[in-house]
């Protein structure tokens, strides 16, 4: 197996018993075992368990750069690239955190562990909504002074979203959603207003 592979199966490995047993209840040894192998293979990658649930994160984030990178690439208005930007988002951040089972826990107990290696991620982000804004601009879709600027506070807005979305506060049902998605539309492409 090459470096790469080797590195990417124990990441896996250790992903599914995260997962299952939870990040604290999962030892070095367990992945070791559970990868076939040795502590030794191991340790030559990974220096300790955080370094490897790191790169969980990390592979995980990396899955959904490479999703959003798909929506900015669709051949599609601005306006409309937006929004399925902003939905497929909110879903896939979702999935990924239940996929991970016992993850989602440390997710909403230990976000700053997540947010460091977030950083270079909402970077890309960034770089993907921006470009998509400055689409928008370039056709006359969308009028904003800076879209760098706006492409960073609506990043952050995403971000913001995504605990209550994960939870389901935001209401599930398919009219809730429609509804929602007309109010999240308005917000984006009107503002609020002052009368």
């Amino acid at each position: 197996m090459t470096v790469s592979k080797t590195r990417d199966m124990l990441v896996d490995v250790a992903r599914q018993l995260f997962a299952r047993m939870g990040v604290d209840n999962t030892t070095m040894n367990d992945i070791a075992q559970a990868s076939r192998k040795g502590r030794r293979t191991l340790y030559t990658y990974f220096k300790n368990k955080n370094e490897i649930y790191l790169a969980v994160v990390e592979s995980e984030l990396n899955l959904l750069y490479k999703m959003l990178l798909d929506i900015a690439a669709k051949d599609m208005a601005p306006d409309e690239k937006l929004i399925t930007f902003i939905y497929m988002r909110l879903d896939a951040i979702k999935a990924i955190v239940f996929r991970n089972g016992t993850l989602k826990a440390t997710f909403f107990r230990d976000i700053w562990r997540v947010e460091k290696v977030r950083k270079n991620f909402d970077l890309r982000e960034i770089e993907i909504i921006k470009s998509i804004l400055d689409d928008g601009v370039t056709n006359g879709i969308f009028q904003m002074p800076d879209t760098e600027i706006t492409a960073t506070v609506l990043h952050h807005a995403f971000k913001g979203l995504e605990v209550p979305y994960i939870r389901g506060i935001m209401g599930m049902s398919p009219l809730d959603r429609a509804k929602r998605k007309e109010n999240v539309m308005n917000l984006i492409f009107n503002g609020i207003k002052i009368k």
